[in-house]
């Protein structure tokens, strides 16, 4: 397994970026990527790892031949327990262990590297200010987003692009029946600072497309969820990927 853009990195920040782009793989793979996932992750095949990649990718492969391994391996044999449990359960226990493994990787290249006590207090609280894998795919960041979420009620149903200018949209949202046509409002801007991506747990930033989910009412990035503002515009209710897989396959 290649050991990626870390592997000669020095920093704190280095290692933080590594694991960032790692991280942002297994979201995906366990998300919006999650029809392919499950796919590749058959049981009769021999035991599988889930790699998240530097470069934001993800991969299912078979675990690394070289003992020791130049990084700590993922859980193995996530494969052999797909057609044993619920989808949600089974996705939910492959990211917990993923959270496992990218700690391990963070805290390896951390040792590796000769990180003191304070470098790695940095790292880890740089770590700990994004949700979980498992808090991502389970839902349960919602909870670090409900300050913000809370004044959702008060908007209509219907969603709507809001634009700075004519050609330029700002994010998705819901828009409340006064301002429907008062364009972009700051306060609003204001309100959804603290909001996290219930895909990649990034922050809010407001020259960057969002679109909130009609069933859930979570936030995601455009981008994260494969939808651009020219599709927004023809969808009468947004429903995320994990709202769309709940129907699954149990």
């Amino acid at each position: 397994m290649d050991g990626g853009s870390a592997a000669y990195s020095r920093s704190v920040e280095d290692v933080f970026r590594d694991f960032k782009g790692r991280r942002a793989g297994m979201v995906k793979a366990l998300t919006a990527d999650v029809e392919d996932f499950y796919r590749q992750c058959d049981p009769d095949k021999e035991n599988l790892c889930l790699y998240g990649l530097p470069n934001e990718q993800w991969e299912v492969n078979l675990p690394a031949e070289e003992v020791p391994p130049e990084l700590p391996e993922p859980a193995l044999g996530i494969n052999f327990a797909r057609d044993g449990m619920q989808e949600k359960d089974w996705l939910s226990l492959v990211a917990v262990h993923s959270d496992a493994w990218l700690l391990a990787v963070a805290f390896y290249f951390g040792a590796r590297f000769g990180f003191d006590k304070n470098e790695r207090k940095r790292l880890f609280g740089l770590i700990n200010d994004l949700p979980t894998v498992y808090e991502v795919v389970s839902g349960n960041n919602k909870a670090r987003t409900s300050g913000s979420n809370h004044s959702n009620n008060k908007f209509k149903s219907n969603s709507k692009v809001q634009r700075t200018s004519e050609s330029q949209p700002k994010y998705l949202k819901r828009v409340h029946p006064k301002e429907e046509d008062g364009g972009f409002n700051e306060d609003d801007e204001e309100e959804h600072e603290e909001t996290l991506c219930g895909a990649c747990g990034e922050n809010y930033a407001s020259d960057e497309f969002w679109i909130c989910c009609d069933i859930c009412e979570r936030w995601f990035h455009g981008k994260c969820v494969k939808i651009t503002p020219a599709r927004a515009e023809h969808i009468k209710q947004y429903k995320c990927p994990w709202c769309s897989n709940k129907r699954g396959r149990f």
